[in-house]
């Protein structure tokens, strides 16, 4: 039942789901991990993804293109790939949204409350 669900969440409108969905696979994570760290990539170069053949490669560069979580430009016959900065901040907004409104409440596994630390304000200057 679950898998039939599945097809329905990639062909989402919502550009949020289409994107964290694009992300949640091992090989796309990794493709966005490198262009963060290596900004602008000819998909020839990408590296990470030494276990899987060009076609599946060029297959999740497609899937993130089309999910807005990276761009793409051609220069002469190879395609240069980046993260959109648009897909990064919409990243940062969600990651906000999902942040407890008012003081951060920590328990352990017992649901004891712990003690949170908190920096000084001449700390955090």
């Amino acid at each position: 039942m679950v898998a039939d669900m599945i097809p329905a969440m990639a062909r989402s409108i919502d550009p949020t789901i289409r994107m964290l969905h694009a992300l949640a696979d091992p090989v796309r994570l990794s493709i966005v991990r490198q262009l963060a760290t290596e900004g602008d990539v000819c998909a020839c170069d990408l590296t990470c993804c030494g276990t899987v053949s060009q076609p599946t490669v060029s297959h999740h560069l497609r899937v993130l293109r089309q999910a807005g979580v990276v761009t793409a430009e051609r220069r002469g016959t190879w395609v240069h790939y980046s993260l959109d900065p648009d897909a990064i901040a919409r990243l940062r907004v969600l990651a906000a949204s999902l942040e407890p409104s008012g003081p951060l409440r920590v328990t352990d596994f017992a649901g004891r409350r712990l003690r949170v630390l908190q920096p000084s304000r001449s700390q955090e200057e």
